[in-house]
């Protein structure tokens, strides 16, 4: 819906790309609408689960984390005016291990990350909204595509009951 606004009028009411952008955020990590959003998929996973790979290539659901945690963070830090050259950008290596005992903390930093996206949203100034509008809905695209690949691997295994 979003899309079709910011193509159909020269200047999107600022309240109203506020809101939709807000909502996205919510869609993609804490509220379901038509998919499941992040926090739902990661939901009462075991150490184990997190980290099962099932003897393939494929990434585990915590390197799934771990990888949207270093691209959401990447950007947030860039509309914050941080710099961020000295990070390596090679996105293979945003696919980390974290060990059972740092799950909670993993978890958090997903959750303050798009805390803060929200209070950016809030405050930013029109301008930058609108030039940041299709890069926060690509992002919040991207947050939901791993959160299908979680149910995906939880559905898998038989770790996802919806009831």
């Amino acid at each position: 819906m979003i899309l079709f606004c910011l193509g159909c009028t020269e200047r999107v009411n600022h309240h109203e790309l506020r809101i939709r952008l807000q909502e996205q955020l919510k869609y993609s990590h804490t509220e379901e609408n038509w998919f499941v959003p992040m926090k739902v998929a990661l939901q009462n996973l075991s150490p184990e689960q997190v980290s099962w790979k099932g003897g393939t290539q494929n990434h585990s659901i915590g390197e799934l984390v771990s990888h949207l945690i270093f691209w959401n963070e990447m950007y947030l830090k860039t509309l914050n005016g941080e710099d961020v050259s000295d990070f390596e950008m090679k996105n293979d290596s945003t696919f980390m291990v974290h060990s059972a005992r740092d799950w909670n903390d993993v978890m958090n930093k997903l959750d303050s990350i798009q805390i803060e996206f929200g209070q950016w949203i809030e405050n930013v100034s029109q301008e930058d909204l609108e030039e940041e509008a299709v890069d926060i809905l690509n992002m919040t695209s991207h947050n939901a595509y791993h959160s299908g690949q979680i149910i995906y691997i939880r559905k898998q295994n038989g770790w996802w009951n919806r009831k």
